[in-house]
């Protein structure tokens, strides 16, 4: 009945609902750092590992490498092969989960506190132990190359790859994390093995815990999951410089309905003028069908679905970005509707009303995402890597508030571009030339 109990948990864990949670800093003796938050209520934490790089680490002709790795890191470790592994792990009723992206490689880890030495010791063989074995390597190669191929007829996954080699370039942002057919196929498990000294290090470790568990207690944890990793890996990339040349890049694709992808530069959140920028983006196109793309693109002339935007901040690369998908014999309209919104949100800014409505969206909805203890550790790791103060989660929403009309509408007239709009189209759109500018 053991492994039936922490997805039951999973479902009725939750702190309140609140953004004013007690986080605590605790260093381990071994001087490893993590961000707490206690909560001793139910026998439960979920635990958040980041090694920053992730997949942009790798060499370029092994693309794909640090995703097939990180898949493999479940499928056996020390003397347990795949199998014993995952009845090891479900006996325990914990749950880990191993995830890639560019700029990290993720663990999460959910366990009973009467089972949290034995499921922190599984973990640990997991990351310091996996077995890399012959016929997992081969099984999990095979589900990579089978979605590579699906995603040569996918015209999503399309627009995203030429969007990314457009914008980025030679920058590891420029290509796929997932690699291509022939980098994947031709991995060795020497490279599997360079890819986990690469990555999973300890000058990289961002952690966090939420549940039932000391301060004390987590310092020596930490100690014993990650304290024999290596001391450090291989160089992270330098910064991307994006190139948005504004005009429409078209991929002709057979499909009834075109993706588009589009974007120009953005501020990170580093930057004095972020919340205004992330306040313009949502009265824009991030606020679902209240936003102006979303108003004029669908509402009034029922060109798609959907429409949206986002501030991409990324570790070596910021940009804003938007999605898309309409007719082929209508995309051409989507794609001058979206350009003229964009002109004249620069020209003329925002009203009053639309700031005062969008303050009270996003400082109500923020404290309702922290609302179990795994969705708090993801969010409060995600604060360490960003490099943000261990208060931001109790004065965010003061900074929201503190956004004046005046500074959105500036940010509005400096950062908008439509000349360095940049637009991906994949399909057969009627009526929409590829051009440049």
């Amino acid at each position: 009945m053991m492994r039936f109990i922490l997805p039951l948990m999973l479902t009725l864990v939750a702190l309140p609902v609140r953004a004013d949670i007690e986080i605590k800093e605790v260093v381990s003796p071994g001087g490893i750092t993590a961000w707490l938050v206690e909560d001793h209520t139910i026998p439960f934490t979920a635990l958040e590992i980041r090694f920053r790089g992730g997949a942009s680490v790798e060499p370029a002709d092994k693309r794909g490498a640090t995703n097939l790795m990180t898949a493999l890191l479940e499928e056996g470790a020390g003397e347990m092969d795949a199998r014993a592994f995952a009845r090891a792990r479900d006996g325990l009723a914990a749950s880990f989960r191993y995830a890639v992206s560019d700029d990290a490689l993720s663990v999460s880890a959910q366990f009973l506190t009467e089972n949290r030495d034995a499921a922190v010791d599984l973990l640990r063989q997991s990351l310091i132990q996996p077995r890399f074995d012959a016929d997992a390597i081969e099984r999990v190669r095979a589900q990579v190359l089978s979605g590579l191929r699906s995603d040569e007829k996918d015209p999503q996954s399309i627009a995203a790859r030429r969007f990314d080699a457009l914008i980025f370039g030679d920058h590891p942002y420029g290509s796929s994390l997932d690699g291509t057919i022939d980098t994947v196929t031709a991995l060795t498990r020497d490279d599997l093995l360079a890819a986990h000294a690469a990555t999973l290090t300890r000058d990289r470790i961002y952690v966090s815990a939420v549940g039932d568990i000391t301060a004390e207690a987590l310092g020596g944890l930490l100690d014993e999951l990650l304290g024999d990793l290596p001391q450090s890996g291989a160089d992270l990339p330098g910064t991307a410089d994006p190139v948005f040349q504004g005009g429409v890049d078209v991929v002709e694709f057979p499909t009834p309905q075109s993706v588009v992808l589009f974007g120009q530069p953005a501020i990170g959140q580093d930057h004095p003028d972020f919340f205004a920028a992330f306040i313009l983006d949502h009265i824009l196109g991030g606020g679902g069908f209240e936003s102006r793309l979303m108003t004029e693109v669908r509402e009034k002339r029922g060109l798609t679905y959907g429409i949206y935007t986002y501030l991409a901040d990324r570790e070596f690369a910021q940009f804003w970005g938007g999605s898309v998908a309409s007719a082929n014999d209508r995309v051409a309209e989507a794609v001058e509707v979206i350009g003229a919104e964009w002109a004249r949100l620069q020209s003329e800014g925002i009203s009053a009303e639309e700031l005062e409505n969008a303050k009270t969206y996003l400082t109500g909805a923020y404290p309702l995402r922290f609302d179990g203890n795994g969705t708090i550790a993801n969010i409060i790791v995600g604060m360490q890597m960003r490099g943000l103060p261990i208060d931001y989660a109790a004065t965010r929403n003061d900074k929201v508030e503190a956004v004046t009309l005046e500074d959105v509408n500036r940010v509005a007239r400096d950062l908008l571009d439509p000349s360095a709009l940049s637009f991906v189209v994949v399909g057969q759109p009627e009526g929409l030339m590829e051009t440049s500018n």
